[in-house]
């Protein structure tokens, strides 16, 4: 298993796969310190996980730099998510114990009340766009529920993946609380069907979402799915034009587009249209891009030269069928896995630029005549995890957000983001099930109802 440099395109590390026998050793290890940890308070968990929030703060620059050498993240975007774990780490040490303090039920019984319990062990399965943050959304709330957990990451950033067990070790955790597996996809669905795993987590694209869901079904355990996403900002025609472009650039280019959240359907009323796309053009094309560890760099490159070679073709098969390349389009003559902030145009239906995802750095920009329009070009996707919508009328844009875009997170004159407090998850092809705030840290737990005559 090969860490590469997706700028320079050099070996970082490798890493020796798990035999069978060294992962039933680790599943079963896990397993057993459940046993204990499920018994642990939360006080005691509290403090572990406030020791981790200080150790990402206090190792953040390091940290930060092992995630721009193995998936190429600009080191300002790497140290604000190494972060942005920290304080997920902080909100889950301090609320977990109310958000799974047992509730009373009134009942014709003496005493009713429903209780939170810990599952047992959890298998994530994490991709490497955000290899610390993914992992931490899912690992602060599962542990401080009183759950273990085993991580099958992304096999281009073992080494954040060691990173992150190395951390929870330093920081007093049991020494099997969390554990990485050093695997294979094509492992995951005898780990999956290990009696000792209880639920799955998984954050990735749709067809594997659909994989895993599958093989957790076959064998009745619960699994959370957070998958692909193909984003619409709606610009309507009250909108501030400049600003709402300006933010939509930030959006698309945010971690050079590799986000499931990243805005990436711009669809924009023909009052405006004219004027977003001016706006729009000049923010995208003043974006430089180089090495990730260089201040001056905005965006770095995509994370494997197959992946920039996959988004290369979806421009080029859009543009076969119609679409106009505004900007960008084409692969730079340089080392590295680069792609060039581009603008698609004329996008249609039928197009990989309006069906599909495109993880990178590409926006496609759709023009239609009004609101209405605007809403239904935005639900016209398998697609439902963000959306959001730029207005000069804030109730309407409420409005809009809530009753018409079918997507989990929708958001009014800003990019989608997550956030501790907020549930996070999306709908459709986009998964099921909730990360973060009281909903997430209750996706794991057995909702037990006790009932004492």
């Amino acid at each position: 298993m090969k860490s590469i440099n997706p700028t320079t395109e050099e070996v970082v590390h490798v890493y020796e796969p798990l035999s069978d026998k060294g992962i039933e050793k680790i599943v079963n290890s896990v397993d057993k310190t459940w046993h204990h940890w499920r018994s642990t308070s939360f006080s005691y968990r509290f403090q572990l996980m406030q020791n981790l929030a200080s150790l990402l703060k206090s190792n953040r620059d390091q940290l930060a730099r092992t995630i721009s050498l193995e998936m190429g993240k600009v080191l300002k975007e790497s140290k604000a998510e190494i972060e942005k774990c920290a304080w997920v780490c902080d909100y889950y040490a301090v609320n977990a114990e109310s958000f799974l303090q047992a509730e009373s039920v009134p009942t014709e019984a003496g005493q009713s009340f429903v209780s939170f319990l810990p599952l047992g062990t959890i298998l994530a399965v994490m991709p490497w766009n955000f290899p610390f943050w993914q992992v931490f959304r899912f690992l602060a709330p599962a542990l401080m529920a009183g759950n273990t957990a085993v991580l099958k990451h992304a096999s281009n950033v073992q080494g954040c993946a060691m990173a992150i067990e190395e951390l929870i070790r330093e920081a007093g955790f049991p020494e099997n609380v969390f554990r990485t597996l050093l695997i294979s996809s094509d492992k995951v669905e005898n780990v999956i069907k290990h009696p000792a795993i209880k639920a799955v987590t998984l954050t990735g694209s749709t067809p594997a979402g659909k994989a895993v869901a599958s093989l957790a079904g076959s064998v009745l355990k619960k699994c959370v799915l957070e998958l692909g996403g193909s984003d619409p900002y709606l610009i309507l025609k009250d909108a501030d034009v400049e600003e709402a472009a300006r933010i939509c650039t930030s959006a698309r280019l945010l971690n050079a587009g590799q986000s499931c959240i990243a805005a990436k359907r711009f669809i924009v009323v023909e009052d405006v249209y004219s004027k977003f796309l001016e706006y729009f053009t000049h923010f995208m094309s003043r974006t430089t891009f180089g090495d990730p560890c260089d201040p001056e760099t905005d965006i770095g490159p995509l994370a494997r030269i197959d992946l920039r070679d996959e988004l290369h073709k979806q421009v080029q098969d859009s543009v076969n069928a119609g679409a106009e390349i505004i900007i960008g389009g084409e692969i730079p003559h340089i080392k590295g896995a680069f792609y060039p902030p581009t603008i698609l145009e004329n996008v249609k239906p039928g197009m990989p630029a309006y069906d599909e995802e495109l993880f990178g750095p590409v926006a496609s920009v759709i023009k239609v005549s009004d609101e209405e329009e605007a809403v239904r070009v935005a639900n016209d996707t398998v697609f439902g995890l963000g959306a959001a919508v730029f207005t000069g009328n804030s109730e309407k844009g409420t409005r809009i957000a809530e009753m018409k875009l079918d997507a989990g997170c929708c958001f009014v004159n800003d990019f989608v983001k997550s956030d501790p407090r907020l549930p996070f998850g999306g709908i459709k092809e986009s998964g099921f099930g909730r990360e973060l705030s009281s909903f997430g840290i209750r996706e794991f737990v057995n909702i037990k109802t006790v009932v004492v005559k």
